[in-house]
């Protein structure tokens, strides 16, 4: 009498975290939450953009220029949460090999590029009328500039390596000791003289804005983050998908090879 082969778990078997962890389960249950993330993001978009636009007024010092505030602040704080997601990723691909870590890493790296060139960008915009000057070698510029490069780097890798699984392990070292520079950039105006101004949102003593800037800016901070889960969900579904792609044309490139006489 022979046995059977033990069949291989479905994520129905699996325990919750297994479960979260398995690129089909994820594939399933994410699905329900891009439309929803649609439309949260175009509703906040929508409503920040107007509150920034047409019901904020201008600053006292900085005049119009205010205004680039609100797509500054929050493109450089997701600079460096994407970072920190994919820091994060890193130790899931390392310790526990989780199976989403190397997808949700190479997915965020992209966005936390295009971040960090818009904060730089506008950055530069709103340096020129405030500061006088389009671009200041100092330490919170310098550093951020720094991340664009790791960011690219990082992307430049991700396509070097046909062995993705090979290539996370690999990145993953290097992203987490890219992850020094992270704190460089928050405390770099409080290390260094620096043009850039500090903490200008929250400090001890409460906001330091009136609610009529401080509320744009808060929406537009969430409108920018909403776009970032969205977007982050999306490519991570693109990569698993690519990810099946490329292992079915293996297995068939395999196959034809077998075949042969």
């Amino acid at each position: 009498m022979t046995e059977s082969k033990p069949q291989e778990p479905t994520p129905q078997d699996l325990g919750f975290f297994s479960r979260i962890a398995h690129p089909g389960y994820f594939l399933e249950w994410s699905r329900y939450f891009i439309w929803p993330l649609v439309g949260i993001t175009t509703i906040l978009m929508a409503y920040g953009l107007y509150l920034a636009f047409f019901n904020s007024p201008a600053d006292y010092q900085q005049g119009e220029t205010v205004r680039i505030m609100y797509v500054h602040v929050p493109s450089a704080w997701l600079s460096q949460f994407c970072y920190a997601v994919m820091a994060i990723a890193a130790i899931g691909s390392l310790v526990w090999r989780h199976p989403l870590a190397d997808v949700s890493a190479k997915a965020a790296a992209p966005l936390g590029a295009t971040f960090t060139a818009i904060a730089l960008i506008t950055g530069a915009l709103w340096g020129a009328p405030t500061w006088g000057t389009f671009w200041e070698w100092d330490g919170r510029m310098t550093s951020t500039l720094i991340m664009l490069f790791i960011y690219l780097g990082i992307i430049a890798l991700w396509r070097t390596f046909e062995d993705q699984v090979r290539a996370g392990r690999i990145i993953a070292v290097i992203t987490l000791v890219g992850a020094i520079n992270v704190p460089i950039i928050k405390f770099s105006v409080d290390w260094w003289n620096t043009l850039h101004q500090p903490a200008s949102v929250f400090r001890l003593d409460g906001p330091t804005m009136p609610p009529s800037i401080l509320l744009p800016l808060f929406v537009m901070f969430f409108a920018f983050s909403f776009l970032f889960l969205l977007l982050h969900f999306i490519s991570m579904r693109t990569e698993i998908l690519r990810r099946r792609a490329r292992a079915i044309e293996r297995q068939y490139a395999q196959q034809l090879r077998t075949q042969k006489p």
